[in-house]
């Protein structure tokens, strides 16, 4: 689906629906602050670039009803793209585990759904509150400072709570996929982006879907 015209994109920003404008050497001190405390837990130094941000957020069709879940919003850069791709905000679900970060999530996008908890354990965080199968879970966790079984955990658990065939949407930094492109088990297929220079670091976005 192509991307909001700007026309549309400034009147969603006019209108209130993402309330305060986003200061990028501002998030960047949160990030860098958070990393320092916690490096294993915030994973990045800096917040997803725009293109990032929208390249994963290009894989959510707003046109696939239910919830999209949000994993490690951090500042709100992906959530952003995703109000202008189309998404409502009343239809995100955005699981943080900085209690700092989800303040300035709830003012940042009204209207969002903001849950201080564990990523990891999606069941038991966001399980009881979907009152329908999710359309998409994004995710700009650290999945490499996870061993590989969590990691699959991770992503089997979120193909539980969506409808079948919706994408589970991550960004990484290195070469390798985070969670192996290849499944012998035939239990989720794997796609890649190209990566994006832009980014700094460059990054790549995998998509995995369960069929």
């Amino acid at each position: 689906m192509p991307p909001l015209r700007r026309s549309r994109a400034k009147a969603m920003v006019a209108t209130g629906v993402v309330r305060a404008r986003r200061d990028p050497l501002e998030d960047e001190a949160r990030f860098l602050r958070s990393w320092f405390e916690r490096p294993l837990v915030t994973g990045a130094v800096t917040p997803s670039g725009k293109m990032l941000a929208r390249t994963m957020a290009s894989y959510v069709d707003p046109r696939v009803e239910g919830p999209v879940v949000e994993l490690g919003p951090g500042t709100g850069p992906v959530t952003e793209a995703l109000i202008r791709r189309g998404l409502a905000p009343e239809r995100l679900v955005l699981v943080e585990f900085n209690p700092g970060f989800c303040e300035l999530l709830r003012r940042r996008f009204p209207g969002v759904t903001v849950i201080q908890g564990d990523a990891y354990n999606i069941r038991h965080t966001v399980g009881d509150l979907l009152r329908r199968p999710a359309a998409a879970t994004i995710s700009s966790l650290p999945l490499f400072t996870k061993p590989l079984d969590q990691r699959l955990d991770l992503l089997n658990s979120a193909h539980d709570l969506m409808v079948p065939g919706s994408p589970f949407v991550q960004f990484t930094y290195a070469v390798v996929p985070p969670i192996p492109a290849r499944c012998e088990a035939g239990s989720y297929t794997a796609s890649r982006s190209n990566r994006v220079w832009l980014n700094l670091p460059p990054a790549r976005v995998w998509v995995y879907r369960r069929p």
